[in-house]
């Protein structure tokens, strides 16, 4: 199946940069995506906008290119609940990979442990209004009473000014919660101010909840480095990254978000992006808790040990 690529989408970056950031052994891209390819696995009707193709072989080389040893591959919402091609990237990955799906309230016990077998270990829950319809609550949390006794997570998607309307939901799910990038903040407002130590006491509060320290390209007002290289990437995202860092060092995880779908005025060096990993975590145990501790205990807790 042919599919047009929505005008203006912004392909991911050719040719990143090999990042001068040595990553620890066994480090994780812990959020990351595969789109397509469409001819192969089509993408969903309801969809709000067309990727370019961005298969498993790519993903895998830039993983290896990087210096991760693994990935975890979040469902795309342009796949809707279509798993298809999540799971065959998972079931290529040689163990290296696992995932996290969108599914509907009827999906079947036989299906989940389908997927769990192919290394699914959540599932993820979109709040952000421009790129999904809305889903009742009352057929979410039945999504979620059905995963945890697998022990799979929830992953949401929201944006800061939501959270006050999702807390009470957010907080009665049954499962470890984890928040993708750090819940969109607005890093033109104060690190300390009030909206982000609503997202701070979410976290100080529940100890279940997690957050992704990712997205500094889709956070940031700054923007990438300059040419010449000097300026470090994304400096007005770091405070809120690095507060979150220091606060909860057991319970954040970091992902290149490739192929980066919907950005609208630049795309990423994934190179640079790795090396802005030593801003938000300059400590080698903060880099070690960050990339490998953390995404282990969470994804395979059977081969974790501290």
């Amino acid at each position: 199946m042919k599919f047009e690529v929505t005008p203006g989408w912004l392909a991911y970056y050719p040719n990143p940069s090999k990042p001068k950031f040595a990553m620890p052994a066994g480090a994780v891209d812990a959020h990351c995506h595969v789109f397509g390819p469409g001819d192969q696995f089509p993408y969903a009707p309801e969809r709000k906008y067309t990727p370019c193709d961005a298969g498993k072989d790519k993903l895998f080389a830039l993983r290896d290119h990087l210096g991760f040893n693994r990935n975890v591959i979040v469902q795309a919402t342009c796949h809707g609940k279509d798993n298809r091609a999540l799971v065959d990237a998972l079931l290529s990955a040689d163990g290296k990979a696992r995932g996290v799906v969108t599914l509907s309230s009827d999906v079947s016990d036989e299906e989940l442990q389908q997927l769990h077998a192919a290394g699914v270990r959540g599932v993820r829950f979109n709040f952000v209004k421009r790129l999904v319809d809305f889903t009742p609550k009352e057929e979410l949390l039945k999504v979620a009473n059905k995963i945890a006794p697998l022990g799979w997570h929830v992953v949401v998607y929201f944006e800061a000014q939501d959270l006050p309307e999702l807390w009470n939901f957010f907080t009665e799910l049954p499962t470890t919660v984890v928040v993708d990038h750090m819940g969109r903040p607005d890093v033109s407002k104060p690190v300390d101010g009030e909206e982000f130590n609503l997202f701070a006491r979410l976290l100080s509060e529940h100890s279940n909840i997690w957050s992704k320290l990712s997205c500094p390209e889709r956070l940031s007002k700054s923007g990438p480095p300059a040419l010449d290289g000097e300026q470090n990437a994304y400096q007005d995202v770091v405070p809120f990254a690095r507060r979150l860092m220091q606060e909860f060092p057991d319970r954040v995880l970091f992902g290149t978000d490739w192929p980066h779908p919907n950005l609208k005025n630049h795309m990423p060096d994934d190179g640079l992006l790795v090396d802005y990993v030593l801003q938000i975590a300059p400590t080698a145990a903060e880099q070690k808790a960050l990339l490998v501790d953390n995404p282990m205990r969470l994804y395979w807790p059977e081969e974790h040990s501290t």
